[in-house]
């Protein structure tokens, strides 16, 4: 039997998936967990064979939780499971050591296939995810972020909302949501954290824009 636990902070997700497994006759759920704390300590508590991650979680997500899973068990894997396919959500999802990435549009065959590869230490990936890491390693291209680009990234980094960004540039607070959003669509992320940590894994910040 391959043991499984589910991680999705949505209870109709984990309802959908556990029902879809347990039909399987080597496929075991052995828990569910709504958090990233809670997979944690789900996985401490039943070492499963593979870890089914969702990345956006509250408390902590996917990628942190993968990560505190996989530095205690060196027989879990972890394949996530998501909606998100930006190129940083994909990389630090890889490099938090998940052995496979699918998307929730994916098949029950694709799903049941990508747990027992998962299992016997194989990996998985979407197609888009695959042609992604491939675009990846062929041509690494590094985002040129303009020095004012950089300012309020760095000042994003040390907490400041966008108005208090804006006070300290001397420019509106729309203009500061302009330079965010070029940001955003630069680096490939969704969200300020996200923009944070992969200017700083890319080594775009750090450096004085004045």
């Amino acid at each position: 039997m391959i043991r499984v636990l589910l991680v999705d902070d949505h209870p109709v997700v984990r309802a959908g998936l556990r029902g879809m497994l347990q039909t399987e006759a080597d496929l075991e759920v052995v828990g569910e967990a709504g958090s990233g704390p809670e997979a944690v300590a789900m996985a401490r508590a039943h070492r499963p064979d593979v870890v089914l991650m969702d990345l956006r979680m509250p408390g902590m997500d996917g990628v942190h939780a993968t990560g505190a899973i996989l530095r205690e068990s060196r027989t879990s894997r972890v394949l996530v499971l998501t909606t998100y396919e930006s190129d940083a959500d994909i990389l630090r999802a890889v490099e938090a050591g998940a052995i496979g990435y699918l998307l929730k549009d994916a098949t029950r065959t694709e799903l049941t296939a990508a747990i027992r590869a998962a299992s016997r230490g194989e990996t998985t990936l979407a197609p888009s995810v695959a042609g992604r890491l491939v675009r990846q390693v062929r041509g690494p291209a590094t985002p040129a972020l303009s020095a004012r680009e950089v300012q309020v990234l760095g000042l994003v980094a040390e907490g400041r909302t966008n108005a208090e960004i804006g006070r300290a540039l001397h420019i509106s607070e729309a203009t500061v949501k302009t330079h965010l959003l070029r940001t955003f669509s630069k680096l490939d992320v969704s969200d300020r954290t996200a923009a944070v940590t992969t200017a700083m894994a890319r080594g775009l910040l750090g450096t004085s824009a004045e």
